[in-house]
């Protein structure tokens, strides 16, 4: 069962990011016991469940535990197990610290026992900083604007998720540099946030998107393949070649607006499709494996934007090595200021020659 309780018709007085992110308290057993209302995503040959919804939920916990003039301005985030999604997962909030200013909660979220997923947010008193402040902000670079009406598409070549994204071509592409590049995208939730929401809903929305390709702009900076190939073996199909069928399977037009696959991507899959799938004298490098381990949001903005709304998002990485990336995140409202920053760091490794060299975490 992948959730605890029945989960209710879908609200539709509610926008599809807030139905998906919907929590339950468990008032009767512990006020500070929540649970997921409805059955969490697993991505396509991930591990376990999308991370945004764990990152999103214990958020969405913690700001019904705290007094409404108090606002999320950071959480730190690590990811412990990989999510199951047949079974529901308990969010337990500690109430740390509620001070005058600042108030503090640790989330855990929990299966069969273990926890899956930690984070510590920290919250503000609205307007404690008194009437002067120093101020400064990045500016948003200049980019194509969205396209209204127009959306990527997710996994199978249908728009279905929550919330709605359109990539922009990766700055400095051709550079032999991975950390200079940029990786870009426009997202917004799908449909409107309800008012009944209030500001809680759009940081949650926020928190979902923002682990949307997050580690994985250091396979897209490398130019690596991400998914498995094919092979004429005896053994078990994996997930990832259960993907790449429903890819070679696609038109060209489709292609081009599945938001995993960069211009790279599409090359190798029309090379594939026209049957040249001979294997060259050195083998690309591939991703083995590729996981989150935390995830990190400043909130610099968090009353003053709508998640509903076009949000500009650019994704650099600084470093890679020992099997392991780092990558930055920066979020704009579509008008050009700065509402968020986040940091991620994951696992990277490389498909390797043999079996002896795969490891497990």
């Amino acid at each position: 069962m992948s959730t605890l309780i029945r989960p209710p018709p879908i609200d539709p007085a509610q926008s599809a990011i807030e139905n998906t992110l919907e929590l339950t308290q468990l008032s009767d057993i512990d006020p500070d016991l929540f649970t997921n209302r409805r059955p969490l995503w697993h991505p396509p040959g991930a591990r376990g469940i999308y991370g945004g919804a764990a990152i999103a939920q214990t958020l969405s916990a913690a700001q019904k535990t705290v007094e409404p003039e108090f606002t999320v301005h950071s959480m730190h985030c690590y990811f412990v197990l990989a999510g199951n999604s047949e079974i529901p997962i308990i969010y337990h909030v500690e109430r740390v610290r509620s001070g005058k200013s600042f108030a503090t909660r640790t989330v855990q979220a929990r299966q069969r026992g273990k926890v899956i997923f930690t984070t510590t947010i920290s919250f503000v008193r609205q307007h404690s900083a008194g009437d002067k402040v120093l101020e400064h902000a990045v500016e948003m670079p200049p980019v194509p604007a969205p396209v209204e009406g127009k959306d990527d598409l997710d996994y199978g070549g249908a728009a279905t998720g929550p919330f709605q994204s359109q990539r922009i071509e990766i700055l400095n592409n051709d550079s032999p540099h991975p950390h200079t590049k940029k990786t870009r995208q426009w997202i917004k939730a799908r449909g409107t946030i309800s008012p009944a929401g209030g500001h809680e809903a759009h940081l949650a929305a926020l928190a979902y998107m923002s682990d949307s390709y997050f580690i994985g702009t250091i396979a897209r900076v490398h130019k690596l393949w991400r998914y498995a190939a094919v092979r004429k073996t005896k053994s078990k199909s994996s997930i990832d070649e259960d993907v790449l069928k429903k890819l070679l399977a696609m038109e060209d037009e489709d292609l081009k607006r599945v938001k995993f696959l960069d211009s790279h991507d599409l090359e190798r899959i029309r090379k594939w499709k026209n049957g040249e799938r001979e294997e060259p004298k050195e083998p690309k490098q591939e991703i083995g494996m590729m996981v989150s381990l935390d995830h990190t949001i400043y909130f610099h903005d968090p009353r003053n934007f709508r998640a509903d709304e076009w949000m500009f998002t650019e994704m650099e990485t600084p470093w890679s090595g020992d099997g392991r990336g780092l990558v930055f995140q920066k979020l704009f409202t579509k008008d050009g200021r700065l509402i968020a920053t986040c940091v991620q760091e994951g696992v990277v490794r490389l498909r390797q020659d043999t079996d002896t060299a795969k490891s497990k975490l």
